[in-house]
C-alpha cells in the first residue's frame, strides 16, 4: 500500500509534540580547581548548556543523554523513505527552497524530470534531529532514493556529473 507523503508529513508533525526521546543517564565526575560549579551539555532534541552541582565542589553529578530517534519516529520514518522512489528532506520546499544546498539537490532532480516528494524539515526540530540519527548523516539535505539513503549535495552533486545518478534514477522509476 503506497501512502501519500502529505499524509505522513501531518503525521510527523502531529506525533512529534508526542515523540520523548529515551533517556539515559550516567554519572560523571569531573573535578575542576577553582570554582564549585561544573559546565555540561545536556543532548536533547534541543542542545542546552546546563550549570550543575555535586556532592562536593567542583564536581558534576549526572549527565543525561537523550537519543532524538526513538522508536515511533523511526517507524514514521521508514514509512515515508518507503512511499515513494524518491524522497528529498530539505529545508524548505521544492518550490521554496530555503537554503542553497536544497535548492541545488531540486533543480538537480528538476533537470533529471525525476518525480520527487519533499519533506521540509525547518517545521519540526524533533524531524530533524531524528533524521541525523536514521541516517547517520548530519546535515540537510537528504536524499532517499527506493527507500535507501543515497546523500547529501556534495555526493548528489558528484553522481550527477559522472552520470550515476542519472543510472540508478533510471533504473528506480523503472522497477
Amino acid at each position: 500500500m503506497s501512502l501519500a507523503i502529505p499524509t505522513l508529513q501531518s503525521q510527523l508533525f502531529r506525533t512529534s509534540p508526542s515523540i520523548r526521546a529515551e533517556s539515559r543517564t550516567a554519572d560523571l565526575y569531573l573535578p575542576l580547581p577553582t570554582t564549585p560549579f561544573a559546565c555540561a551539555l545536556r543532548f536533547s532534541n534541543n542542545p542546552t548548556i546546563s550549570i550543575a552541582t555535586g556532592n562536593q565542589a567542583g564536581r558534576l553529578r549526572s549527565v543525561c543523554c537523550l537519543s532524538a530517534l526513538n522508536p515511533n519516529l523511526k517507524d514514521t520514518l521508514d514509512k515515508v523513505v518507503t512511499s515513494q522512489k524518491i524522497v528529498l528532506f530539505m529545508k524548505g520546499t521544492k518550490d521554496f527552497p530555503q537554503c542553497g544546498f536544497s535548492n541545488t539537490v531540486v533543480q538537480i532532480l528538476k533537470s533529471l524530470n525525476a518525480p520527487f516528494e519533499t519533506i521540509n524539515i525547518l517545521e519540526n526540530e524533533a524531524l530533524r534531529q531524528g533524521l541525523k540519527e536514521y541516517s547517520s548523516w548530519p546535515t540537510f539535505p537528504q536524499l532517499y532514493i527506493d527507500g535507501e539513503f543515497f546523500g547529501g549535495c556534495d555526493i548528489t552533486v558528484e553522481a550527477y556529473k559522472s552520470g550515476e545518478l542519472q543510472e540508478l534514477l533510471e533504473r528506480t522509476l523503472c522497477s
